[in-house]
């Protein structure tokens, strides 16, 4: 195995900044990042080459024209199962066998993850806001849970419970009633009886065997055994997230997360073994983009040396190096004002500030989905057990998006009453902007009331 050689960008190179932004595009959703693997896929299956775009209409389109059965068609061809009315959602039995064969120490922990994460999200939870004026009006902003979300759940190189509970969690602290997860019918998804046993103990009842654009679009458009939903939630791969953008409007959707990223700022006083794990443990999601910002210049190469003695020792050391090598960077910054300004730029999803006195950098952030402060705050911790979900905006749009929270499943509706005095005090108003919008009808509907 040969020696680590990630790619490295100075503030002394007069486009420092261009190659940072061209670096952050490369996993981006219009770069169409798929694997040889899903390349052939796609020939195998459509008969041509087509974009993830592509693949994603066809497959939507089909799914809502033909339903069910276009479901079925496609997770055969993609998964290699051939799935049933029958065997389309998992069984109470399969639930309970499931929780009953879990190891007692995880589901203790599923347990306190999920406290955790209910006390954060509903400290969150907006409630009404009501401004009356006496004999006048009363006008409020009423919240209600939505009535039914769908929560997408990966489940090819790995299991994730975390997603089930970083997704779950805010939309019951909502209160939101009716929750149905979809999961590829592999070992890593909805054949997983741990993933299974988390379910149980979120009780969570419905959960159906098919995943990918598919499993998205018998979410939005309703097919048979699968009652429609009001809301798609979830991380996956590229046609997991451009099908959530296809079903957008038909359904509201979380956001259009791509691969993971870190950007991690870093001084003279952080470890180089801390920042070198830290940037490992996104590669190892593979794609992933994982960034070291310094202007301390001795830093670079002690944590590619560090890089280096790390991956050595991981069981998929291997698969993080090559990530590392193509999406990752070691970056020099003049100081720390350009460093951050490079940070706001990226716009990640994951920054971790690990300098001296980090909680004074905080408000000098502009556009992160989540914001890591201190040697004592790895990125992991936000991943798994903290309260805040994992859910974040990546790929930039951090610049205007925010990380999944409770206040997503609600709705706002505004709710006016108005006495015969209060319609009095506000007609001339809307006498004229009325006129002026030569909207009149507007204006006679005010006036037939004060006759």
């Amino acid at each position: 195995m040969g020696k680590l050689t990630m790619r490295r960008i100075s503030y002394t190179a007069g486009d420092a900044a261009d190659q940072l932004q061209q670096l952050c595009r490369q996993l981006s959703l219009q770069a169409d990042v798929v694997s040889p693997r899903g390349r052939a896929l796609t020939e195998k299956v459509f008969g041509e080459a087509l974009t993830p775009a592509q693949v994603v209409e066809r497959i939507c389109s089909d799914v809502r024209q033909q339903g069910l059965e276009a479901v079925f068609q496609y997770t055969e061809k993609l998964d290699k199962v051939r799935l049933t009315p029958e065997t389309l959602r998992v069984s109470d039995k399969e639930f309970d066998a499931a929780h009953k064969s879990a190891k007692p120490a995880f589901l203790e922990t599923i347990r306190r993850v999920r406290n955790n994460l209910l006390s954060f999200q509903m400290g969150l939870v907006h409630r009404d806001a009501i401004l009356s004026r006496r004999d006048y009006h009363e006008l409020r902003l009423r919240y209600q849970p939505l009535r039914r979300v769908g929560v997408c759940v990966p489940g090819g190189a790995a299991a994730y419970p975390s997603t089930i509970l970083m997704t779950v969690c805010p939309a019951q602290a909502a209160g939101v009633k009716e929750i149905a997860l979809v999961m590829p019918p592999t070992k890593n998804g909805a054949n997983n009886p741990d993933l299974l046993a988390t379910c149980k103990e979120l009780g969570i009842k419905e959960v159906y065997r098919i995943g990918g654009a598919q499993a998205v679009a018998a979410l939005a458009f309703r097919v048979e055994g699968l009652p429609a939903v009001d809301m798609i939630v979830g991380p996956g791969n590229i046609f997991v997230t451009l099908a959530k953008k296809y079903v957008f409007g038909q359904v509201a959707i979380d956001c259009l997360a791509g691969p993971s990223e870190v950007v991690v700022v870093a001084d003279d006083s952080a470890s180089p073994e801390y920042i070198a794990a830290d940037l490992i443990a996104q590669a190892e999601h593979d794609p992933a983009s994982s960034i070291l910002i310094t202007w301390h210049e001795p830093l670079l190469d002690q944590v590619e040396k560090a890089l280096d003695r790390q991956l050595a020792k991981l069981p998929r050391g291997d698969l993080a190096r090559a990530c590392l090598e193509k999406f990752g960077a070691l970056v020099l910054a003049r100081d720390p004002a350009q460093a951050l300004t490079w940070t706001n730029l990226i716009a990640p999803e994951h920054l971790h500030l690990a300098t001296k006195n980090a909680d004074k950098l905080v408000d000098k952030i502009e556009h992160a989905g989540a914001i890591f402060v201190g040697h004592c705050a790895p990125v992991a911790l936000g991943d798994y057990v903290a309260g805040p979900s994992h859910v974040l905006p990546t790929g930039g749009t951090a610049r205007f998006a925010s990380g999944l929270s409770a206040n997503d499943f609600l709705r706002r509706t505004s709710v006016m009453m108005f006495t015969q005095k209060g319609l009095e005090a506000m007609a001339d108003d809307v006498r004229v902007l009325a006129e002026k919008e030569g909207l009149t009808a507007h204006s006679a509907s005010v006036d037939i009331r004060l006759k």
